[in-house]
């Protein structure tokens, strides 16, 4: 197969993001499609228990996520295992902007659901309740809730585009992006015959 025009050098090609890396990223992105799936069809649930329930897996993700986010970020500032890059210039400027995006999209809707959630006031399984700010304030409580969904419509466009870029770069451009983040172990075989060194 022909060799990527943005190839880094070969012994770069070749690593994996290190564990801790891959499993913070996968399951930032499953708890966004969780999360995402559950605000969209949460006024489908019936009304009574099972809504609250379904609300309070909801406000149980979002929790998740925020935790993922902090350790995330964390481990990214320690420089925990960060690879070279295999793009240069204008490329490496957008991946990078895109990723700061994302995580600032996360922290700015993670931030207005728990607003959110203060605002209408709520019941957690039916265990927890959680007071409103303020009662019969109809306009703030809808003004959070939209700009709350507004934010995480945001954040699934970007990750959407980020995945979009992913796959451009593993079946165009050819080159590691892809195999760095994959959850399982690419053979080494495997990458020698797909960058024509075997």
């Amino acid at each position: 197969m022909p060799a990527s025009f943005v190839r880094a050098p070969f012994p770069t090609q070749g690593l994996r993001h290190a564990s801790t890396t891959i499993v913070l990223h996968w399951l930032t992105a499953l708890l966004i499609v969780a999360l995402w799936t559950i605000g969209q069809t949460i006024d489908f649930a019936p009304k009574g228990a099972l809504r609250v329930d379904y609300r309070s897996i909801h406000m149980t993700l979002g929790v998740t996520l925020g935790k993922v986010l902090i350790v995330r970020l964390v481990w990214r500032a320690t420089r925990g295992g960060m690879l070279p890059a295999l793009q240069q210039g204008m490329m490496l400027l957008v991946a990078r902007a895109t990723h700061w995006l994302l995580y600032a999209l996360l922290v700015v809707t993670i931030t207005l659901g728990v607003l959110n959630i203060w605002a209408q006031g709520d019941s957690v399984y039916n265990l927890v309740t959680v007071p409103q700010w303020h009662p019969g304030d109809r306009l703030f409580v809808h003004r959070i809730g939209d700009w709350h969904a507004l934010a995480a419509n945001a954040v699934l466009i970007v990750a959407g585009l980020h995945s979009a870029a992913a796959l451009f770069h593993h079946f165009v451009l050819r080159d590691a992006t892809l195999r760095r983040m994959l959850p399982w172990q690419t053979r080494w075989r495997r990458f020698l015959t797909e960058s024509g060194r075997t």
